[in-house]
């Protein structure tokens, strides 16, 4: 116990030199001895330190050259929060599926006054992609594509962090096998098209509504399956 506050204490106190710029993103950090004796811990508490936040994304370990600050990137932050939703399951994926809908919304109604043509030929090339094939693998791949991009263009890399997070291929996969099953490739591309609509007139609203309309739809379906108990996605393979 007292070793666990020990390196919880230097994890703090590395996150301070970071947060306060005595560390800059891309520089080296000081050998694990130096930056014990500094901290007044030992090497090994240290070494659980940096082994936990080169974890988290906050460090990273270049063979032959050392340990460095990375670009703290919300990308490179965030990047285990896809674990949750992979590893998530029965009652859990609806709420993941709830802070999804909160935020795909949220991104597309911003995407709607930032995407570039650029961008929308991107977006309109997914939704053709999608409406070409009735392969579920590729119509998950260009599902993803399709939100990614309008996530990027919302411009807000923290939220389309976590929204990858969120919209990781495992968890896409384990929610809409099932989803799909039912016969629900039309009333996605439907739904992708609405979207796509808004976006093409830059109506903020309409694109909002058009994205939580999209996720509520997946989100009811998972929660009608909860109800049955012999049908639970991810825990039954559904």
């Amino acid at each position: 116990m007292q070793k666990a506050t020990v390196t919880q204490r230097a994890i703090e106190q590395l996150k301070a030199m970071i947060g306060s710029g005595e560390l800059q993103p891309g520089q080296r950090l000081p050998t694990e001895r130096d930056l014990a004796v500094q901290l007044g811990i030992s090497r090994s508490s240290m070494r659980e330190a940096i082994r936990a936040l080169t974890v988290l994304g906050a460090l990273e370990a270049r063979h032959g050259s050392g340990i460095y600050v990375t670009q703290l990137e919300a990308g490179d932050l965030l990047e285990t929060f896809g674990v949750v939703a992979d590893l998530s399951r029965g009652p859990r994926l609806v709420e993941l599926l709830e802070v999804r809908r909160i935020l795909e919304s949220t991104a597309t109604a911003l995407a709607a006054a930032r995407i570039t043509r650029t961008q929308l030929a991107e977006v309109e090339d997914h939704l053709a992609a999608m409406e070409a094939t009735d392969d579920p693998d590729e119509i998950l791949s260009h599902d993803l594509a399709f939100h990614r991009t309008i996530a990027a263009a919302a411009g807000n890399d923290t939220m389309a962090a976590i929204l990858e997070g969120l919209s990781s291929r495992t968890f896409r996969a384990r929610v809409w096998r099932g989803y799909e099953q039912e016969g629900a490739f039309e009333r996605t591309r439907r739904e992708h098209a609405r979207i796509l609509r808004a976006l093409t007139a830059r109506d903020p609203e309409a694109a909002r509504a058009a994205a939580a309309a999209h996720v509520g739809e997946v989100e009811e379906w998972l929660r009608g399956q909860l109800g049955d108990a012999t049908s639970v996605p991810g825990d039954h393979g559904a």
